[in-house]
C-alpha cells in the first residue's frame, strides 16, 4: 500500500489567531515515553483532544511500540509494559495519523516542550516535514495565571485539583490529555475577565510580552488592512525602522505579540512612540517605497540601511591605455553592484587576465608605449617584450567594452576553454579555481545586463494578477517605479492603464558622460499618441535610443540597482505580463545569460565535499 498522503498542515496567519478563544480549535496532546530525551528514547503512547468552545469533537489514543523494552523506572510511572506494547503499531504508522488529526489546529500541551521535541524528533527520523503549528504551554499560561501562593506547584496533577478537573491525571496519555482540557479551559475562564478574548491575546498574555509591548499594540488598531510601508518613529519623531507588508494592521501588530522573539526588535518597540504607514496598491510598490525611505532616513534598527552607498563598480578609465578600476558611482559602461571591493577588484583581475587589459597604474599618454614586462607568476596581463601602442593595446579595451554591453560573449568562452584545458591536462585545482572565478563574472555580468535592459526603457507597463481575478498594474520608466494602480475584478483594465500612465511621475534618465559629450540631457518628448506618428518626436526617440546604447552612458541610467532589482524580480513572477513597452524588452543576443545554468551548477561543484572532509566533519 502507498504511504498516505498528509494533508498540507499549516501555521495559522494572524487573521486565523484573532478568531475569539470560543472559535479556535485545540488539540491537547499529552505523550508518554521510554525516558527524556527525544533523540535516545521513544514515545510509548499518544493520547490527544481535540475541543473547540468547550466541546469535545474528538480524541486520538493509541499505544506505540518503542522498538525495545521498556525501563523498570518507566513501568513504575506510566504502568505501561512490554508485554503491553508489543502488538502496538510502531510510530512510523501511528505519527501520520495523529498529525492528520492535528492538522490546522492549536497544539496545546502540559510543559509543551517536551512533547513537541519528541514530536518533531520522529517526524526527523521518518523525513515527514513538521507542520510547524502554534503551540500553546499550560504550565507557561498557568505560572502566569496562578500565584504561587495559589499554586505553589505547576504540575498536572496538582494544578487538576486546583482548577477542579473532572479527570484525573494517571500518567497515561489520553487522562492525561483530558484533565489537560479541564485545566485550559479553567485558565482561559480566569483570564477572560481582563480582556483575553483571542488567541493572539492570550499569547501575549503569556510571560516574555511586556506590559508596556502589549500595550503598544493600540500602534496598529488604526492602520488598514492592506498592503503598504510602516514607520515605526521614537520619542524625538526619528525613524527607527521601516517594513513592509502585505497586510498592514496584521503586520504592525505581529510587533506586540509573543510571536516577535528578535531582541533587537523588541529593543526598537520599546523606544517606538507611533508608527505611521503609507498604503500602496501592491507588494512592487511597497517594496520600491521601502527602499526609497530606507535611503532617506536610514533608520538605525534597519540593517541593509547602514551602508546604502557601499555598492562597488567596475568600469574602464577614461584614458588612452584604459584599465578596470573600481567606483562607487559609474559615469559610462560598467559592471556591478559589488558588495565589497575586494569582490569587484578579482573579478576585474579575471576579465583583465583573458583581455590582455593592462592592471599596472602608470600613467601613460597617447604617445606614450606600454612597456610592462612578462612575469613568470602575476604581472600585468598587457605586458610584452616590445611594448604596445595606443592603437595596437585598442582592441583589449573594445574586447571588454563588448564584454560588458552584450555584443560579444568571446572572453567568457576563453575562460571556459581554459577550464577545459586545465580538466583534459589534469590540473583538476587549476581548473576549479578558474572555474569558481568564471562563475562569479558570468554571476554578475548577467545580472547587470539584466537590469540594464529594464533601465534603457522609457516605460514599461507590467501587468500581474492579483489571485481575485483582477490585476496589479505598475508603469517602469527607466528602471524606476513611476506609478502603480490596481484594476479589481470587474473593471475595465486597460482604463486604469490609461489613468495611472497619464499620472506617472517623469522620469530623467542619468546619461553620465554621454551627457557631457553630447552637449545636451537627453531629449524628453511626450509618449506620442498611438495610431498618430509624430515624425519630429520619433526622430528624436531615434537619436535618443542611440545615446543610451552608446559606451559613454552608466547601466543602469542612473536608477538605483535596488530598485531595478526589485522591479526584475516582479517581472519574472509567475503571470507577470507585459502590457505595453516604448521599445521591445530584450537582454543582449551574446550577453552571460546564456551562461547562467553553467554558473549554477559551478557553484553547486564548489559546495560539493570531497569524501576525506565529510569523513573529517563527522568525527
Amino acid at each position: 500500500m502507498p504511504d498516505p498522503v498528509l494533508p498540507a498542515a499549516r501555521q495559522l496567519a494572524f487573521d486565523e489567531l484573532d478568531t475569539p478563544l470560543y472559535a479556535t480549535t485545540f488539540v491537547v496532546v499529552d505523550l508518554e515515553t521510554t525516558g527524556t530525551s527525544p533523540d535516545g528514547d521513544a514515545i510509548t503512547e499518544i493520547g490527544a483532544v481535540k475541543v473547540r468552545g468547550g466541546e469535545v469533537l474528538g480524541e486520538f489514543a493509541t499505544l506505540v511500540n518503542p522498538g525495545y523494552e521498556i525501563p523498570p523506572a518507566i513501568v513504575q510511572i506510566t504502568g505501561i509494559t512490554t508485554a503491553m506494547v508489543y502488538a502496538a503499531p510502531r510510530i512510523e504508522a501511528v505519527l501520520p495519523g495523529f498529525l492528520e488529526f492535528a492538522a490546522g489546529a492549536v497544539l496545546v500541551a502540559h510543559n509543551a516542550r517536551f512533547d513537541t521535541a519528541f514530536l518533531k524528533a520522529a517526524a526527523a527520523r521518518q523525513e515527514i516535514p513538521w507542520p510547524n503549528p502554534q503551540v500553546l504551554c499550560t504550565v507557561k499560561l498557568a505560572r502566569r495565571v496562578l500565584t504561587r501562593d495559589e499554586a505553589p506547584s505547576a504540575r498536572l496533577g496538582v494544578l487538576a485539583q486546583i482548577l477542579g478537573a473532572s479527570t484525573t491525571p494517571t500518567h497515561r496519555a489520553l487522562d492525561d490529555a483530558r484533565a489537560t482540557v479541564d485545566v485550559l479551559h479553567a485558565l482561559i475562564a480566569r483570564v477572560g475577565n481582563q480582556g483575553v478574548q483571542s488567541l493572539t491575546e492570550l499569547l501575549d498574555y503569556l510571560p516574555g510580552v511586556t506590559g508596556t509591548q502589549r500595550a503598544k499594540r493600540a500602534f496598529a488598531n488604526d492602520l488598514p488592512a492592506a498592503p503598504g510601508v510602516y514607520l515605526f518613529r521614537g520619542p524625538s519623531d526619528e525613524v527607527l525602522y521601516i517594513g513592509t507588508a502585505v497586510n498592514l494592521r496584521r503586520r504592525v501588530r505581529n510587533y506586540f505579540t509573543g510571536s516577535e522573539t528578535r531582541g533587537r526588535m523588541k529593543e526598537m518597540v520599546a523606544l517606538a512612540q507611533r508608527v505611521d504607514h503609507v498604503v500602496c496598491a501592491h507588494g512592487l510598490e511597497a517594496g520600491v517605497r521601502e527602499l526609497r525611505l530606507l535611503a532617506a532616513h536610514a533608520p538605525p534598527y534597519n540593517r541593509r540601511s547602514k551602508f546604502p552607498k557601499r555598492g562597488w563598480w567596475l568600469t574602464l578609465t577614461d584614458e588612452p591605455f584604459p584599465r578596470l578600476v573600481a567606483v562607487r558611482t559609474p559615469t559610462r559602461t560598467a559592471l556591478g553592484p559589488f558588495n565589497s571591493r575586494a569582490d569587484a577588484v578579482d573579478v576585474g583581475l579575471t576579465i583583465a587576465e583573458f583581455a590582455g587589459l593592462r592592471t599596472c597604474a602608470t600613467r601613460l599618454t597617447r604617445a606614450a608605449k606600454h612597456m610592462c614586462q612578462p612575469a613568470i607568476v602575476g604581472g600585468c596581463p598587457a605586458a610584452g617584450d616590445d611594448g604596445a601602442d595606443a592603437a595596437t593595446y585598442a582592441p583589449a579595451a573594445h574586447s571588454v567594452r563588448d564584454l560588458l554591453t552584450g555584443r560579444s560573449d568571446t572572453l567568457l568562452r576563453a575562460m571556459l576553454e581554459r577550464i577545459e584545458t586545465y580538466s583534459t591536462a589534469e590540473h583538476f585545482e587549476a581548473a576549479a579555481r578558474l572555474r569558481d572565478r568564471t562563475a562569479a563574472v558570468v554571476t554578475k555580468l548577467a545580472r547587470t545586463q539584466r537590469l540594464a535592459a529594464l533601465a534603457r526603457l522609457a516605460e514599461l507597463i507590467i501587468a500581474l494578477p492579483d489571485g481575485a481575478g483582477g490585476w496589479e498594474f505598475s508603469v517602469i520608466r527607466h528602471g524606476r517605479l513611476a506609478a502603480a494602480g490596481v484594476a479589481r475584478r470587474g473593471t475595465p483594465p486597460m482604463a486604469v492603464v490609461d489613468q495611472i500612465v497619464a499620472a506617472a511621475e517623469t522620469v530623467v534618465p542619468d546619461l553620465g558622460d554621454a551627457a557631457a559629450s553630447n552637449g545636451s540631457a537627453l531629449h524628453r518628448h511626450a509618449m506620442p499618441i498611438p495610431g498618430i506618428p509624430d515624425a519630429a518626436t520619433t526622430t528624436a526617440d531615434s537619436a535618443d535610443r542611440q545615446l543610451m546604447f552608446s559606451d559613454d552612458v552608466p547601466p543602469l541610467l542612473g536608477a538605483p540597482p535596488e530598485e531595478v532589482g526589485v522591479i526584475a524580480r516582479w517581472l519574472a513572477k509567475p503571470g507577470a505580463r507585459i502590457v505595453r513597452t516604448s521599445d521591445g524588452y530584450c537582454e543582449p543576443l551574446h550577453g552571460a545569460a546564456r551562461w547562467v545554468a553553467w554558473a549554477q551548477l559551478a557553484r553547486e561543484a564548489a559546495e560539493v565535499r570531497s569524501e576525506q572532509e565529510q569523513y573529517l566533519a563527522e568525527r
